[in-house]
This record gives C-alpha cells, sequence and structure tokens, in this order.
C-alpha cells in the first residue's frame, strides 16, 4: 500500500515529537544532551568557612575553563551546590536531596570528615559514584569502597610526614589534636601505627566534641602543658586549632604546633605572628609558586576567575579535584551512566600536568603527594 506524501510527512512529524517529547526516557540521572548535573554538598557555613568557600571558587575555576571550550562532548558541567554547614546531618540530608530531588549523575567534592562520611553513608546506599572527598578521612579507602574515589592523599601519610619531621628534630613526646568521634578514633588508630616504630610517645590524646566552648579550650591547653608534649598536630578543625593555639601562647606554653593541611592557609592568615616556624603537611605544590605544570595551569585558570583573590592550597585543591573530576566524566563515553563512569576509572591513572591519580581494583589510592611547608616571618608558606 502507497503512503501519499502528505501522510507521509505527518507520520515522521508525529514520529520526531514524540522522541522530543521524551527525550531522557532511556538517559541518566543527572545526563540530558546539553548538560551534565553533578551535585555538591560541601562546608560554606554561608560564606562564613574560608577554607570552604576557597575550594568551591578552585572547582568553579576550572569548570568554568571547561565550560567555555564546549564542556564534555558538547555538554555543559553544572554543579548543583549544597551548604552543609560542617554538620554530618545536614550532609547526609543534602546528598539524599542531591540524588532523589534534583536527580544528579554523581556526587562530587565535600570537604571535612564528619560531613563527608555522612555523604559516604547515602552514595553507597543509593549506589550512586562519589568522586572526590577532599577530606583524610581514612574511611575513603580502608576497607575499599568501589563507589568512593579520593583525589587527594589522606590525613594518615601527613601524619607519618609532620611525625618523622618531628622524629629528625629530635622531639619524642608528641600530641594529638583529634574529634571525638569514630572517625577520629581510627586516625588515632593510625597515629599510634605510625608512631611506634619511630619510638615516640603519645604524651596526650586530645579529643574534641564539635561544639567545644572556652571552657573546652582551656582543658585541652592545659591537658598539652601537664602532658610535657613537645609537638601538637591535629587533623582538621581549623577553627577549633587556632583557639587552642591562641590560649596556649597567652599562657607561654613553648610546645611547637603542627598541622595537616586543610584550612593550612586561612589558619595561618588568622594567627598572624603566632603561625611563625609553623609546620603543614601539604598534599598540593605550592599555589604561588610556578614550579610545577599544574600549578602554572591553576594559577592562569583562577586569576581569569577570581582576579581580586589570593592563590590558596584550597582552591588549588579544589582545582586540581575538577581536572581529575572532568577527566573521569570524559572516561565514561559519550553517553555516560553511572556503570560507565565506574567502569572507565577501572585500573586507571589520571595524569594531570605531571601528577598521577591512582586506582585500581581493590584500592582507590588518588594521589600520593605530600609535602612538608613552613610558614616564615612574612606568614608565607615555603617548601
Amino acid at each position: 500500500m502507497k503512503i501519499n506524501t502528505s501522510i507521509r510527512r505527518r507520520l515522521l512529524s508525529t514520529v520526531i515529537t514524540t522522541v522530543l517529547a521524551f527525550p531522557s526516557a532511556h538517559a541518566a540521572d543527572g545526563v540530558s544532551a546539553q548538560q551534565l548535573l553533578i551535585g555538591q554538598t560541601i562546608t560554606l557555613q554561608g560564606g562564613k568557612n574560608d577554607y570552604g568557600v576557597a575550594v568551591l571558587d578552585g572547582v568553579q575555576a576550572y569548570l568554568a575553563q571547561v565550560n567555555r571550550q564546549g564542556g564534555i562532548a558538547d555538554r555543559k558541567i553544572v554543579v548543583k551546590v549544597l551548604d552543609d554547614d560542617n554538620k554530618p546531618a545536614q550532609a547526609e540530608a543534602n546528598a539524599r536531596e542531591l540524588i532523589t530531588k534534583d536527580k544528579v549523575f554523581i556526587v562530587f567534592g565535600s570537604i571535612e570528615g564528619g560531613p563527608s562520611n555522612a555523604v559516604m553513608t547515602v552514595t553507597n546506599e543509593l549506589k550512586v559514584p562519589f568522586f572526590g572527598p577532599m577530606a583524610g578521612s581514612p574511611t575513603f579507602r580502608a576497607p575499599h569502597q568501589p563507589l568512593v574515589f579520593p583525589v587527594r592523599a589522606e590525613h594518615k601519610e601527613e601524619f607519618r610526614a609532620l611525625l618523622e619531621h618531628a622524629k629528625n628534630l629530635g622531639m619524642t613526646r608528641v600530641a594529638f589534636l583529634r574529634s571525638d568521634s569514630a572517625v577520629g578514633q581510627e586516625h588515632l588508630a593510625n597515629v599510634r601505627k605510625i608512631i611506634q616504630p619511630l619510638g615516640l610517645e603519645l604524651a596526650a590524646d586530645l579529643p574534641f566534641k564539635s561544639d567545644i566552648n572556652d571552657a573546652g579550650i582551656d582543658a585541652v591547653v592545659k591537658q598539652i602543658a601537664s602532658s610535657g608534649a613537645q609537638m601538637v598536630f591535629n587533623h582538621g578543625s581549623t577553627g577549633i586549632y587556632e583557639k587552642i593555639i591562641r590560649k596556649a601562647r597567652e599562657q607561654q606554653l613553648t610546645t611547637q604546633f603542627y598541622g595537616v593541611n586543610s584550612g593550612s592557609t586561612q589558619l595561618a592568615r588568622h594567627l598572624g605572628p603566632l603561625a611563625q616556624n609553623m609546620i603543614f603537611a601539604q598534599v598540593m605544590p605550592s599555589p604561588w609558586e610556578r614550579k610545577t605544570a599544574i600549578t602554572r595551569a591553576y594559577q592562569e585558570a583562577f586569576k581569569a576567575y577570581k582576579p581580586k583573590e589570593d592563590f590558596s592550597y584550597g582552591s588549588l585543591e579544589g582545582y586540581m579535584t575538577a581536572r581529575a573530576l572532568v577527566e573521569a566524566l570524559r572516561r565514561a563515553g559519550p553517553n555516560p551512566t553511572r556503570d560507565s563512569f565506574v567502569a572507565g576509572l577501572k585500573d586507571a591513572d589520571l595524569q594531570i600536568d605531571g601528577l598521577k591519580v591512582n586506582y585500581r581494583n581493590g584500592t582507590h589510592t588518588g594521589l600520593s603527594l605530600v609535602d612538608l611547608a613552613i610558614v616564615t616571618r612574612e606568614g608565607k608558606f615555603r617548601h
């Protein structure tokens, strides 16, 4: 039977209209012809958390650059950002909302151990990849988490670098400031494993709650003084650490204070002269020097995006993590699904301007970079 031209055109028009009416019937959540929707819950605290704001600036600096160049397979990368206020319960609620309501493709880029672990709980439950948590929690790697892909090195390796430095200076007694939580207990266990072969003594375990008050700060400082610790180091919570350092110096304690990378730029700036000669572990190269390809690329992108903002470790880490995210998204293929995203990272080495982000079946290492930096008299970090 022949179909006249007029009827054929109407039938063709009906087919096209039907297809266009249901463009995402078989598409993955967060994937459309125009965009990839990524979910991010991060500790901004309404803009009061300097570190979180810097990280987000670094992320957005690179993604803006990628989108100007056409995105990935002609899709713009759009990030839905929610503020978790450094509260695990809020981070958990945010992650659930991003996945079930906003229908994001994957979840990305939280900071702080408590909120990041809460996000991981949700993403594991809902079987959604969690890429680039910017926290050093041991839980992202042990036991192995098949859907979690950290980029930065974990705190355990930072602790090792700090403790080896203290030992090389002849120190024997150290104190560890940590959160009074399950993750804090895991950090403590790692510290005990590191100090034993080094011949160091843990003179004081200093757990704290997130709502610690002035009396609690005083109690921690008193414990440091009575322990005879020559060095104190932390695993985050720079606002609390700043108060402890200030109080210790008011009481003229000569204890040395070391720190991990998280919020180190902001902590040193807030402390001013009190930060002089502090030693920090860093999981990124110096953001101010131009000795590495990644730093040069970061500086160009960040100056274009935030010309009036200073460089920092936080924004460099955000930039680097966004670089790794884009490479991971490219490996997911032209029609990405969550399964293809995970498959693209199987036994993968993401080469990013000389830095290698390593993922193996059973071991998601990420970067292994850990360096030490000292704060100079001028308040700058020297590696």
